[in-house]
């Protein structure tokens, strides 16, 4: 049996999507305009300037590449990376896009978190795989991470 660990909480605000056709479905790029993670380990601010890249497949499923700088609250710069999917029903999404509270136990809302971090306190995550479990509103999005042992 895997066994994980809590990481941390992270509250992410997003704007609305920029939309693009195309052949493999609709792209999504929403921008990440700031935030907060906290956890035992490390806490601190989602930086400005990061972005998810969806992908909405014709079935309707939501493939999400997010990429997001993570300041921690001593200081540090670290790069996250998140590769998961989404997915429930039209009605479903279309009330958490209204901005009706929705439980997430309505929407499936997985991902694997990869960091990249400079030598010293944090290093330890370069060398970690971590998975969440998420939640999306209309302005924000949190994810649960826990550290795989």
């Amino acid at each position: 049996m895997i066994e994980v660990t809590p990481l941390f909480r992270l509250q992410a605000k997003v704007d609305g999507p920029q939309i693009i056709e195309g052949p493999l479905g609709k792209r999504l790029f929403i921008p990440v305009t700031g935030g907060t993670f906290s956890g035992e380990r490390l806490s601190g601010v989602l930086q400005a300037g990061g972005s998810d890249f969806q992908l909405i497949r014709p079935d309707g499923v939501a493939e999400l590449d997010v990429r997001v700088t993570l300041k921690t609250d001593d200081g540090v710069t670290i790069q996250l990376k998140g590769h998961g999917m989404r997915h429930t029903t039209a009605q479903v999404f279309e009330r958490i896009m209204s901005g009706a509270e929705v439980d997430p136990s309505e929407y499936y809302f997985r991902e694997a978190l990869f960091f990249e971090a400079p030598t010293g306190k944090y290093e330890w995550l370069n060398r970690i795989i971590a998975i969440a479990k998420g939640g999306r509103m209309k302005t924000e999005v949190f994810i649960d991470a826990y550290e795989v042992l």
